[in-house]
């Protein structure tokens, strides 16, 4: 067995096997009539009926007959072999076969193989050989498997001598090892036998054989590359003898088809270091197997050195070279490639090639290769290897230098040759070591001399002819690949100003000669080709690639791109070929930002502008290399190699490819070719929103394209191509169905449909448009494959974090902010899917890993996009999360539950009111959530999943204030397990007094005492809507004959107060929220209800006291709710007058109104922000003023002075709503004098001044009664702030969570805050410059003012 040029590996083929392929299809009509036969009973010797198995002509054959016949060696040969023929025909039969594989697998391998060994007849091997060839392709990977054990113990069991039947036996595992059906490495049981005969047989005198062994070791040699869980590598225990043998078989050997074997095979142990590992060993004579040296060697039996071998090598590789076989000779060279480039070998070894004239061989094989491409790559590849050998190589390269001049003007003609930058290395070389060539000294000088040219040049200060330019750019690219120029600082900062002058000098002035920017751009290529050399990889060459690249994208692409209409044909290849040299470097970093420079400015359409301007053949093949190179750089895996396939043969308009788009191909493969480059095209431009033609016209060509073709695209067209098209498709019936503009085929849509159902499906990889993704989620039909691409993503191990923010080179990929874009819209299946994916899979319990996987993304998602919210709700997320509870609940785990929990606070934070209109179902979810998390004996033992738990249970509550998850917020309401859990732990929060201060929410027991005080907030503000009008909410004051507890979620007023004194300040705020809640709520209820109060006064006056003790704390939110509590206490809603009266006689009130007074009549201290920090106090001064018997000592705090340096105190910036409301209050109780009122006045005008633009407060002077003009101002106030308004509520409905308990604290406080109670008047009285507004116009529609020149009153 040998090989040819279609093999992949290594460049070393095996011989291409002629099957005869049959249609694996099954034959209905034969299948029955074979079924329908009777079945037979026995043989003619007895065997059952079992084994026994008719053919299509109607007869049989026994499977044990046919086995003992060609198992016995003494069998004759004409039965044997009319034997195998008639079940080759038997097999040829899709029912036998099938027969055959079902019931007897096996039965036929040891018959077979024992035959294969018994018999020296060629023809009969043959047919054996072909047996085992269709039952290995046929059956499954354990009949092949055990073809491969059998074969492989015979040729371990015993040395190899020569005979026809070991022949047969090494060519039939040489078949099996070519099969890609399995491993078949892993079923040789002795492994070191096989190897060791088979090394040992590379001794035997025969080239067939030892060709056959060569053969089987390479494809041995391939198996570590594919696994390496088949019991271990034992080549590289032979590794010193299997070279050895190897290289003495290559030099004997007259057969081609042997050298190819044996090249292949140290082509493959090249590149696993065998070489390397042979000489680390020091000498051959001391590894484990040593043998006599070979007399071509004339080696002593000591062994050989590493040194010997090299020459063996040497002498090895030398009659390849001169084989008149070409692929023989390209497949040494290559072998000589790796065998240079293997780590560890020194140039001591590489001259020793060049001393035994390896480079003359070289020299010889490139002069005769007419330079054809692959030789020419791969010689020129080994002479630059071959180069470091220095002086000795220097030499001979002289001798060859003739014949690189040939190879030079051949890859000069070839854009951006792959061995350019060699050819001109190896030049350059000869000619700066020999005379007449400049030294590195001269080259600095020159270097020197030309860039100043250049500038003097680019500057103006100096002309220079066309001939000069040309001439100096020419030497600096001769020059550039000289070995002296490299790591030089100086040349290199030559080489970067040389470059900048030589292009700008040529884009500033446009009539100068054409050739002199072609120059400056060759020169350009080569520099940047010599920044990737691999002695230019350093600091300076990033620096100059950097520069090279800026040149390219911000002077030459954008001066192209204006000014390509306006040059030469010439100039414009020129350029495209500049760009075409960058992408060619598509593993560099810089070359792919570069080209989505390119591609993300309109060069699709700009290059077809070029090939209207510049129709010629010439310029067509550049302008679709580009692009081929463009595609593959963006979109990778040699995407652009359709383009180059069919350069020569595409149009130069698009509306021409359109209409090539629409003929039939089945018959015409270069039709074919030129449609499948076209749809590259057109899918990659609509990548980048380019379109080539109408909209229309396109889609009409696209379905052309599918009638016509699509009965071919099964036959002839790969999965990969056919889901391009259907991106492609989806663009444009996407802008069809956003436009409404023009119509589409159903019989195309119908027709791409059945294909890609068809097809294999990669989304994940995959790079879309927005708009075809968005076409794809909204085609009911394609449901199922979208369900498997989205767990095909959920499987891929992406971080959804890192992959929010996709990077350029991303562009159009999928991704988790695509799929959320795709859920928040809502216009698609993608919530849908998600959904009943993530239900299915909980209720197969076939991958558990699965289901959690996609419930990540469904946080994530959520957490990326609120808006998804309420898609996922509106297609019953809430079931799948009912069902994953009660499937997999008690199963969760850590990783499990936080994020089943996160979604759901995600869910319950971001969906709205209408979108959880699904009572039932969350209800079952929050009682199996407060089941599972909420354990009954302790809250000592929450953990972070029950605090999660409970921000859910908050949120829950929260909703049921808009009428919905009512019965879930009964359920947790009244949860008894849950209200004594409650109970007991503020009870425990109380008894530690002072010393509770120190649990703050950074320690566990803080922070689980705030999430409970979050959640008695959130059940009092939910208990009037689940109860309206019935719950009694004078049972939270704690009467002294309580003997049993609240039988709902609740802290009594008595419990607030002691954690308002001893808790942390964040105890203290959510206690005092819960605080106002309570008395708002009571005093509702006594007002509309006009209920007596069931506590005492003397149990208010101990809350009173606490209270006013934090009327100036230190946080103004706490100290809001303190005061806006005082003032419904001391107001009618709570106390009848005569209580109120007596609990206004308080000194702690006095004192609380004097320190504000004497506070906002200092001059130094009112500032508005001094004033907002006693705006707690003004609460209570207000609610003192509204007693219906006022306290006399206000009249005294509040007398003349301090009411004068009050008003003297205000401005236009320190004004609040809260002291407008004070004076209005003092003004109604006859504190104000008229001067006092006319001072209010102004200062109140030039404040509505300071708020309004001019036009308003023309409004105000020239107004039609003061009235009107207020209430012109007052709507202009409202308008502004009505962005301000829906910039909350986006902020509010924007906020989502992690799993991070501190953000969730903070969104529920948040809650807690915007849903404060809004019952009492003062609440709204720090509400912004509404609220200012409407007080500043309720105190001028309640005063009169007069004037020196007039009379006016304020309505």
């Amino acid at each position: 067995m040998y090989f040819d040029d279609r093999e992949e590996l290594t460049g070393y083929y095996e011989p291409h096997q002629n099957d005869n392929d049959d249609d694996g299809g099954a034959d209905e009509e034969l299948q029955d009539s074979v079924s329908s036969d009777p079945p037979l009973t026995t043989c003619s010797q007895g065997h059952r009926s079992t084994l026994i198995l008719r053919t299509r002509e109607g007869g049989s054959i026994c499977l044990l007959c046919f086995s003992n016949l060609i198992s016995d060696p003494l069998s004759p040969t004409l039965h044997v072999s009319y034997a195998l023929s008639q079940l080759s025909q038997a097999i040829s039969q899709p029912p036998f076969l099938r027969s055959l594989l079902t019931f007897h697998p096996l039965l036929l391998v040891s018959p077979l193989v024992r035959a294969l060994s018994s018999f020296d007849d060629e023809p009969i091997a043959r047919q054996i050989l072909d047996l085992i060839s269709v039952l290995c392709e046929s059956a499954d990977s354990a009949v092949h498997g055990s073809f491969v054990a059998g074969v492989s113990d015979r040729l371990s069991s015993g040395a190899l001598a020569w005979s026809r039947r070991q022949v047969f036996m090494l060519h039939c595992l040489g078949i099996l090892l070519k099969c890609q059906k399995d491993n078949p490495y892993a079923h040789i049981k002795d492994k070191y036998g096989l190897v060791s005969n088979l090394v040992g047989g590379l001794q035997l005198p025969n080239d067939e054989i030892r060709g056959e062994i060569l053969f089987v070791l390479y494809k041995l040699s391939l198996r570590p590359y594919a696994s390496r869980d088949d019991g271990g590598d034992i080549l590289p225990a032979f590794c010193s003898k299997l070279l050895y043998l190897s290289m003495e078989a290559l030099v004997k050997t007259q057969s081609d088809d042997v050298r190819l074997n044996c090249v292949a095979l140290l082509t493959v142990l090249a590149q696993r270091g065998f070489f390397g590992n042979a000489y680390s060993v020091g000498t051959m004579g001391n590894s484990t197997y040593s043998y006599e040296a070979d007399s071509v060697m004339q080696a002593t039996q000591d062994g050989i050195d590493g040194s010997s071998l090299n020459i063996l090598f040497a002498e090895a590789i030398k009659g390849p070279l001169l084989s008149t076989d070409s692929q023989v000779q390209i497949s040494t060279v290559n072998l000589l490639f790796y065998y240079l480039t293997w780590e560890g070998i020194s140039s001591k070894e590489i001259q020793v090639l060049v001393e035994e004239n390896i480079v003359d061989y070289v020299f010889e094989i490139l002069r005769l290769s007419e330079c054809k491409d692959p030789v020419v790559n791969s010689c020129l590849q080994v002479l630059d290897l071959l180069s470091i050998a220095k002086q000795a190589f220097k030499q001979r390269l002289v001798v060859g230098f003739a014949t690189l001049i040939p190879v030079l003007q051949y890859v000069a003609e070839i854009p951006f040759h792959p061995v350019q930058s060699q050819t001109l290395k190896l030049i350059s070389i000869c000619v700066s070591d020999y005379p007449g060539i400049p030294s590195a000294s001269q080259i600095k000088q020159i270097l020197i001399v030309l860039t100043r040219m250049l500038e003097k040049h680019a500057k103006g200060e100096m002309d220079m002819l066309p001939e000069t330019f040309v001439m100096a750019c020419s030497i600096f690219v001769s020059l550039l690949k000289s070995p002296s120029s490299h790591g030089t600082s100086s040349v290199e900062l030559s080489i970067k100003e040389a470059s900048q002058h030589a292009v700008l000098s040529c884009l500033s002035v446009s009539e100068k000669n054409s050739c002199q920017l072609l120059h400056s751009l060759y020169l350009l290529k080569e520099v940047y080709a010599y920044t990737h050399e691999e002695n230019s990889e350093d600091s300076g060459s990033g620096d100059l690639r950097n520069v090279v690249k800026d040149i390219c994208a911000i002077h030459l692409l954008p001066w192209f791109i204006t000014s390509f209409r306006e040059i030469e044909e010439e100039t414009v290849e020129g350029v495209l070929e500049t760009f075409h040299s960058i992408l060619l470097w598509d593993s560099d970093i810089q070359a792919t930002q570069f080209a989505e420079n390119v591609v993300s400015s309109s060069w699709f359409s700009l290059s077809f502008g070029c090939l209207g301007l510049f129709p010629t053949e010439k310029m067509k093949q550049k302008v679709y290399l580009i692009l081929s190179s463009l595609v593959d750089v963006v979109l990778g895996n040699h995407s652009g190699q359709s383009i180059r396939d069919a350069a020569l043969r595409l149009p130069l308009d698009p509306i021409d490819m359109l209409f090539l788009l629409g003929q039939k191909s089945s018959y015409n493969l270069e039709l074919s070719y030129s449609q499948s480059a076209i749809l590259t095209i057109l899918y990659t431009s609509s990548l980048y929103d380019e379109r080539l033609a109408d909209d229309k016209l396109v889609l009409a060509s696209l379905e052309e394209y599918i009638i016509v073709n699509g009965n071919d695209f099964r036959q002839t067209t790969d999965s990969f191509s056919i889901m391009r098209l259907l991106y492609l498709y989806g663009v444009y019936r996407g802008l069809a169905k956003v436009s409404y503009q023009f119509p589409y085929s159903p019989e195309a849509e119908s027709i791409l449909f059945q294909l890609a159902k068809g097809n294999e499906w990669d989304l994940v990889s995959a790079r879309i448009h927005p708009i075809s993704l968005k076409w794809l989620f909204q085609q009911e039909k394609f449901n199922e494959p979208l369900s498997d691409q989205i767990l095909k993503f959920c499987r891929s191990n992406i971080s959804y974090i890192s992959d929010i923010t996709s990077p350029e080179k991303n562009r159009c990929a999928i991704n988790v902010q695509a799929i959320a874009e795709l859920v928040a819209s809502g216009d698609n299946y993608a919530a849908r899917l998600l959904v009943c994916l993530w239900t299915e899979l909980v209720k197969e319990e076939v991958q558990e890993s699965d289901a959690i996987s996609l419930l990540n993304l469904l946080t994530t998602i959520v957490n990326i996009s609120p808006a998804a919210s309420d898609a996922l709700c509106w297609n019953s997320i809430g079931n799948a999360i009912h069902a994953f509870c009660k499937e997999g609940m008690h199963t969760l785990s850590l990783q499990t539950s936080t994020p089943l929990l996160v979604l759901i606070l995600n869910l319950l934070s971001s969906a709205h009111p209408e979108a959880l209109s699904d009572d039932e179902i969350w209800l079952a979810v929050i009682m199996k959530l407060v089941e599972y998390f909420i354990p009954t004996e302790s809250a000592g033992r929450w953990n972070h999943d029950n605090l999660l738990v409970i921000g859910i249970l908050s949120l829950a509550l929260n909703h049921s204030t808009t009428k919905v998850l009512m019965e879930a917020s009964k359920s947790i309401l009244f949860n008894s397990s849950l209200v004594s859990v409650i109970d007991n732990m503020i009870h425990e929060a109380c008894l530690k007094g002072p010393a509770l201060a120190d649990h703050d929410e950074g320690t566990s027991y803080g922070q689980r005492l705030v999430f409970v005080l979050l959640l008695n907030y959130f059940s009092l503000k939910s208990l009037r809507a689940v109860l309206p009008g019935i719950m009694d909410w004078q049972s939270f004051f704690d009467p002294p004959d309580r003997t049993q507890p609240l039988s709902m979620i609740g802290i009594s007023c008595h419990g607030l107060c002691r954690l308002m004194c001893f808790g942390s300040p964040l105890v203290k705020l959510v206690a005092s929220h819960c605080l106002l809640e309570l008395f708002a709520e009571i005093a509702h209820q006594r007002n509309t209800e006009c209920e007596e109060l069931k506590s005492t006064v003397q149990y208010l006056i101990s809350v009173i006291s606490v209270l006013e003790g934090f009327v100036f704390y230190s946080d103004q939110r706490v100290a809001v709710n303190c005061s806006l509590c005082l003032s419904m206490i001391f107001g009618r809603e709570m106390l009848d007058s005569e209580d109120a009266s007596m609990i206004g006689k308080n000194s702690w009130s006095r004192l609380i109104v004097e320190e504000l007074a004497v506070s906002l009549s200092v001059q130094s201290l009112a500032s508005k922000s001094f004033i907002n920090q006693h705006n707690p106090a003004i609460y209570v001064a207000l609610a003192l003023l509204k007693l219906e018997n006022i306290p006399s000592w206000m009249r005294i705090v509040f007398d003349d002075p301090c009411i004068s340096g009050i008003i003297e105190n205000l401005t236009a910036s320190n004004v609040t709503s809260e002291i407008v409301a004070l004076f209005r209050e003092l003004l109604n109780c006859g504190f104000l004098k008229k001067e006092q009122i006319a001072c209010l006045h102004h200062v109140f005008k030039v404040t509505i001044f300071s708020s309004f633009n001019v036009f308003v407060w023309f409004l105000l002077l020239f107004r039609i009664g003061h009235y009107v003009s207020v209430k012109a101002c007052r709507k202009r106030l409202y308008t502004d702030n009505a962005i301000s308004d829906s910039q909350d509520e986006h902020t509010k409905k924007a906020v989502t969570m992690s799993g991070d308990l501190g953000e969730i604290r903070e969104y529920l406080i948040f809650l807690m805050s915007s849903k404060s109670s809004q019952d009492s008047h003062f609440a709204e009285l720090h509400r912004g410059n509404k609220s200012l507004l409407k007080e500043i116009e309720l105190f001028l529609s309640t005063s009169t003012v007069e004037d020196e020149s007039h009379e006016q009153r304020v309505t």
